[in-house]
């Protein structure tokens, strides 16, 4: 069975560390890891490093339902490159590249067959455009 990728991208306006910091420590990933504003992220952890784990619990807000997101980091490059493989055993892959704008972030990982290709891109998507959020306008 062939693998389908899907590729998302933003460039963030801000530094490369602060960037990095946002996209890897918990008590950040928890203030942007949700697609829509009635969902959040009230719990993360986080090891950077090859073999180490990443976890998060996406909720509703309302308590109607929630799910854990997690995976192995399967090479790491501080401040370039994260990849691991997601719990389902699943791919992803993430550079992050200094531009005139700021840093771009091009994110590629490997569809799930349950849901649609363009919704799944779509929701990845609207995440990463909560961290670009986030980080350009700390609250």
């Amino acid at each position: 069975m062939e693998k389908t990728m899907i590729t998302i991208s933003a460039v963030v306006n801000a530094p490369l560390q602060t960037v990095w910091e946002c996209w890897n420590q918990p008590e950040h990933i928890m203030k942007w890891n949700f697609a829509i504003d009635s969902w959040h992220c009230p719990a993360a952890s986080n090891d950077p490093k090859v073999g180490g784990r990443l976890t998060c619990t996406m909720a509703a807000k309302d308590g109607s339902v929630s799910f854990e997101f997690g995976g192995t980091y399967t090479a790491l490059e501080e401040g370039k490159h994260i990849a691991y493989t997601m719990d389902d055993e699943r791919t992803v892959d993430i550079s992050f590249n200094k531009s005139a704008e700021g840093v771009e972030i091009i994110e590629t990982f490997e569809a799930e067959s349950e849901n649609p290709v363009e919704m799944q891109k779509g929701g990845w998507q609207a995440i990463l455009n909560n961290f670009k959020a986030y980080v350009e306008n700390p609250r």
